[in-house]
């Protein structure tokens, strides 16, 4: 990722582009171009990802009373294609795409969340747990089929995972006495960590994404700036030809 300015901004109602790189809807499927510095080992990575809905959902999940934090499954389930331009970096499977929407601040209204996506032979099951900055939680569980259906369903117990190298508490759902745990870790920063979770629902074993975030040390103010060193920003752009 980099940051810019809107200068380098283009919308259009199946397109957004910013920079080098871009996400395109083309009517069946998410097709997203990157070309983007890396940081903190310099180069460059680009490549493509290519994402297939089985089903693209109505479904929204408000996460607060307030409605100012929204989150949204477009495509629970969905065939995900890779192809970056390094050798081995290409891959197949099963995959989704989801999006997180608010009008306020989330360290304003939050203290801590997990969530986590795990395919199921029917489809895919999602939880989603939170607490919130006034005390009360949040507690969702959603099935969705491979139509892209949504039914909500009560939660299996909660279960702790070890927490992350930077200590970030973590937690998810199973089945009763059944231990999850982290099988591949892919991101870990001193607020957020986001890994493949092993874990069992009705006696299925699955393996999915689970991210915890941690927004009490996300609201340091020591600790943003450094942010900065994680992602380039850059002030100009001018669009070729």
């Amino acid at each position: 990722m980099t940051d810019r300015g809107s200068q380098a901004l283009r919308l259009s109602a199946d397109s957004l582009r910013i920079g080098p790189s871009q996400m395109h809807w083309d009517g069946a499927r998410l097709i997203v171009d990157f070309d983007e510095a890396t940081l903190p080992h310099p180069g460059r990575l680009r490549g493509r990802v290519t994402l297939t809905p089985a089903a693209v959902t109505g479904v929204e999940l408000p996460l607060n009373n307030e409605g100012t934090h929204v989150w949204r499954p477009f495509a629970p389930v969905a065939r995900a294609e890779i192809d970056i331009d390094r050798p081995g970096w290409r891959w197949q499977g099963h995959g989704y795409f989801d999006a997180n929407f608010g009008t306020a601040a989330l360290e304003d209204d939050f203290r801590y969340w997990t969530w986590g996506r795990f395919p199921t032979s029917a489809g895919a099951v999602c939880y989603y747990d939170a607490e919130r900055r006034d005390g009360s939680r949040l507690e969702a569980g959603l099935v969705f089929d491979a139509q892209g259906n949504a039914q909500p369903i009560t939660p299996p117990p909660q279960a702790p995972i070890r927490r992350s190298l930077w200590g970030v508490r973590r937690e998810t759902r199973a089945d009763a006495g059944y231990a999850p745990r982290q099988v591949k870790a892919m991101l870990d920063a001193p607020f957020y960590t986001r890994s493949v979770v092993r874990t069992q629902f009705g006696g299925e074993e699955t393996e999915g994404v689970h991210e915890a975030l941690d927004l009490d040390r996300f609201a340091r103010p020591w600790f943003k700036p450094m942010l900065a060193l994680k992602v380039p920003r850059r002030r100009g752009w001018t669009w070729p030809d």
